[in-house]
């Protein structure tokens, strides 16, 4: 076997263990920005916890394929880039943004999250969800707020007991 394509079994070997790792994977199609729009944005991606890397097509559709996964075939076309994200929602997020940002240059492809295939309007739906931490931390304030009002609650009525007793006892004086 030749030099060239071991070298090629390792990418796709790579691509597949990057795909597995992370929670979300973002497909877009950036044929026209410029290395600068680029490099910026995958500054940006990278303060996120994202990665934002270019394979070729065929190397990225046989990494899905060994991982049993051929619906993204027809979006594996032209120039595609790929965001790497560390959780659901967070690689979406930045590349429709990055969408609005660059228009027309950066277009959605697809997505792979939840070992799933998602459209490029699933990834649009995807990114106005909010992030797992923002769910927890709502879900922590819906049930915080109901024992921070009973304690406000008897805080008042202790606070209450002395005034009217010395209401009382001036009455009487």
């Amino acid at each position: 076997m030749s030099a060239n394509f071991e070298a090629k079994k390792v990418v796709v070997a790579e691509i597949s263990e990057k795909i597995k790792n992370a929670k979300s994977v973002v497909f877009v199609d950036y044929n026209k920005l410029t290395v600068a729009e680029v490099s910026a944005l995958r500054n940006k991606l990278k303060e996120a916890g994202c990665e934002y890397k270019v394979y070729k097509n065929t190397l990225v559709r046989k990494a899905l394929n060994e991982l049993g996964h051929t619906e993204f075939d027809s979006d594996l076309n032209g120039p595609t880039a790929i965001a790497f994200g560390n959780d659901e929602t967070g690689a979406a997020k930045l590349m429709v943004a990055a969408a609005k940002d660059y228009e027309d240059k950066i277009t959605l492809k697809s997505a792979f999250v939840d070992n799933a295939y998602v459209d490029a309007s699933g990834v649009k739906a995807l990114a106005s969800m909010p992030s797992r931490e923002e769910l927890i931390a709502k879900l922590l304030g819906s049930l915080q707020a109901p024992v921070a009002n009973f304690a406000g609650i008897l805080s008042n009525m202790l606070a209450a007991l002395p005034r009217a007793l010395n209401a009382v006892a001036q009455s009487k004086a």
